[in-house]
């Protein structure tokens, strides 16, 4: 299941790293937050999202009147 997993973020708690060490995972935040209260995890939903939203509403070359001649 870990495989499928995106850990958004390490809190500054003490294990909190070396659990994500422990499982070979890196979080795409590293914020020092300890707040508990989702903020690394908001901003991490939002950056996960991010690419997927890029690639599907991105103009095509012909959309955008972009021409393959030089």
């Amino acid at each position: 299941m870990q495989q499928r997993c995106i850990f958004g973020h390490v809190s500054a708690e003490h294990a909190h790293d070396r659990v994500l060490e422990a499982m070979g995972k890196r979080p795409l935040l590293n914020l020092g937050m300890r707040l508990a209260e989702g903020s690394g995890a908001a901003l991490a939903a939002v950056l996960a999202k991010t690419p997927l939203h890029l690639h599907k509403h991105m103009a095509r070359f012909g959309s955008a009147g972009v021409s393959d001649k030089c």
